[in-house]
C-alpha cells in the first residue's frame, strides 16, 4: 500500500504514469485469497493503486495473459508484456522481502505462435516495446483491430494502416495435447485453422486487450515436438519508479537509459529502482520459491508471461507464450533488504554440485574431517542469487556482488563456492543469470533467510 491507499478489484484507479496522488482510501479488510484477472497497460507504476490488500500468508490466484508476442503486436500495451495488476501485501514495508511460493501453474491455452522478431523502423520512437506510433496517421499507442489473419492483420482503428511494430522472421504455430505434456508445431493448414479462431485457441483472459499472436499463423517449423514444463517469465514486486514491465531487469532496462520517452532513466536510477521481476528463468515453476525485494510499501506482487517450455537462455528472444492459472502463497519476511530476487529451485532443478547432501555423503565428510583434523564441517544449503545486466558478464558480476553483500563476504569467496558447490546458469540471453551455490547455515541465519531455505529443502 503506497501512501496508505489501494484499490480492490471492483474499484480500479485509472492513473497515468505521472500521477502521484491516489484518491481511494482503504475500504476492505485484508483477504486470505485474492482472485486476480486485471492487467496493467504494460507499465509498472509505484504510484498507481494496487489490488488487495492480501493478508500476510495469503494466496493469490491469477488468470494470466500471454506475454511477449501478443502485447508486442498491441500498440496500446506500453511495456512488451501484459502482467497482472500489482497486489498489496499487508505488513510489507520498504526494506522487507516477500516469500512467494509457486503452488501451481496450469496452462489454459490450446495453442500458441512464436518465433524470432524484427522491429519495423517506421513504427516506434526509441523503443518498439514502449513508444509505438502508427505509420499511417502517426498516432501514438493507437487502438487496433484484427482484420483477417497474417502479419498485416493488426490495423489502426483511425486510419486502417498495418501498425504492428514487430514482424516474425522465423515463426511457428504450436498445438498442445489436452494433458499438457507435449507441444507440436503444425503446418500451414493447421496454423490457418488456429489463426481463424486465434483468441479461442490462446484462451486469453476476458480483461486482456492484447491481439492474439496466433492470428499471424506462422508455419516455418513443422512437426517439431517439445516437452511442456510451464513456468512464469514475470514474477516479482513493483519497482520504485515507473517503468515498462519487460524492462524491469538489467538487460532490457538498459534501453531506458537516456531513452527519448517518459520512462528515461540514468544507469544509477535503473540499478536503484528495478526489482528484476522479468526473469525468464525456466526454474521459476511450480514448487519453486522466489524471495523478492520490497521497494514500495505493500510490495506490489505481479505475475505473467507464462511459457509452456523453454531451455536456458531463451536464445530466440521469445518462447511459447500461453495463458494460464497461477496460484501463489505470499509471506512477509521482515527486515531483509534485497537488491534483487533469490530463487529456491525445486531440488531436481539444482545443479548436481548444489543438491543437498545425503546422510552417506555427510558420513564420508566426517571421516575425512577426522583424518585431517578438521574440527567443524559446514552445514550448508543451496540457493540461487539472480543477477541482471547489459550482457551475461555484467549479469554474472551483478549476481556475485549481490551474494557477497547479502552474506557479508567477498566476491572471491562467492566465486569459489559457486564453482565447486553450484554453477552459473543463464536465465535469459543477453543478461539474466543465477549464481547457484551452497551457503553455510550461519550466513543464512545472519541474512535472515534461513527458515525459508530450510523449509524448501527440508533437510
Amino acid at each position: 500500500m503506497l501512501n496508505g491507499k489501494f484499490s480492490t478489484i471492483e474499484q480500479q484507479s485509472d492513473l497515468s504514469t505521472n500521477e502521484l496522488e491516489i484518491v481511494q482510501e482503504p475500504t476492505v479488510q485484508a483477504v486470505e485469497t485474492l482472485f486476480v484477472n486485471e492487467f496493467t497497460d504494460g507499465v509498472l507504476n509505484p504510484y498507481a493503486a494496487m489490488l488487495g490488500p492480501l493478508k500476510d500468508g495469503g494466496t493469490i490466484i491469477a488468470n494470466t495473459a500471454p506475454g511477449c508476442w501478443g502485447p508486442m503486436i498491441t500498440p496500446a500495451i506500453r511495456g512488451g508484456h501484459e502482467v497482472t495488476k500489482p497486489v498489496y501485501v499487508e505488513g510489507a514495508e520498504v526494506g522487507d522481502a516477500l516469500i512467494i511460493q509457486i503452488k501451481s501453474i496450469q496452462v489454459t491455452s490450446l495453442a500458441t505462435s512464436s518465433g524470432t522478431d524484427e522491429a519495423q523502423e517506421d513504427r516506434f520512437i526509441g523503443d518498439p516495446f514502449v513508444k509505438v506510433k502508427c505509420p499511417g496517421c502517426g498516432k501514438l499507442h493507437p487502438k487496433t483491430i484484427m482484420q483477417g489473419i497474417g502479419q498485416e492483420s493488426v490495423r489502426c482503428v483511425t486510419c486502417n494502416t498495418d501498425t504492428a511494430p514487430f514482424k516474425l522472421t522465423n515463426g511457428y504455430t504450436m498445438a498442445f495435447n489436452p494433458g499438457g505434456e507435449i507441444g507440436l508445431t503444425v503446418g500451414k493448414e493447421g496454423a490457418r485453422r488456429i489463426a481463424l479462431n486465434a483468441k479461442n485457441f490462446m484462451r486469453t483472459p476476458e480483461n486482456s486487450i492484447q491481439n492474439p499472436i496466433t492470428a499471424f499463423g506462422p508455419s516455418d517449423l513443422i512437426g517439431m515436438m517439445a516437452r511442456m514444463r510451464p513456468f512464469v517469465g514475470q514474477l516479482g514486486t513493483t519497482p520504485s519508479k515507473a517503468m515498462p514491465d519487460s524492462h524491469n531487469a538489467g538487460d532490457f532496462g538498459t534501453f531506458l537509459i537516456g531513452a527519448p520517452h517518459e520512462f528515461t532513466m540514468t544507469e544509477e536510477e535503473l540499478n536503484i529502482h528495478r526489482t528484476d521481476g522479468h526473469l525468464d528463468i525456466s526454474r521459476v515453476r511450480e514448487g519453486a520459491v522466489l524471495i523478492c525485494p520490497v521497494k514500495v510499501e505493500g510490495g506490489g506482487v505481479y505475475v505473467g508471461d507464462m511459457h509452456a517450455m523453454q531451455g536456458d537462455g531463451e536464445i530466440a528472444g521469445h518462447t511459447t507464450d500461453v495463458s494460464g492459472i497461477v496460484q501463489l502463497q505470499v509471506n512477509v519476511l521482515k527486515k531483509v533488504a534485497l537488491e534483487g530476487p533469490i530463487l529456491l529451485p525445486n531440488e531436481e532443478d539444482l545443479p548436481y554440485t548444489a543438491k543437498p547432501f545425503t546422510k552417506e555423503e555427510k558420513r564420508i565428510a566426517r571421516d575425512l574431517a577426522e583424518e585431517y583434523g578438521v574440527k567443524q564441517i559446514e552445514d550448508c544449503f543451496p540457493l540461487s542469487i539472480v543477477g541482471s545486466g547489459v550482457d551475461l558478464n555484467s549479469a554474472t558480476n551483478n549476481a556475485l556482488e549481490r551474494a557477497a553483500k547479502l552474506f557479508e563476504t567477498s566476491v572471491e569467496e562467492v566465486k569459489n563456492r559457486a564453482t565447486i558447490t553450484g554453477s552459473i546458469e543463464i536465465g535469459r540471453h543477453p543478461g539474466v543469470v543465477t549464481v547457484t551455490m551452497q551457503v553455510p547455515k550461519l550466513q543464512l541465519k545472519k541474512a535472515r533467510i534461513f527458515k525459508p531455505v530450510k523449509r524448501q529443502y527440508d533437510c
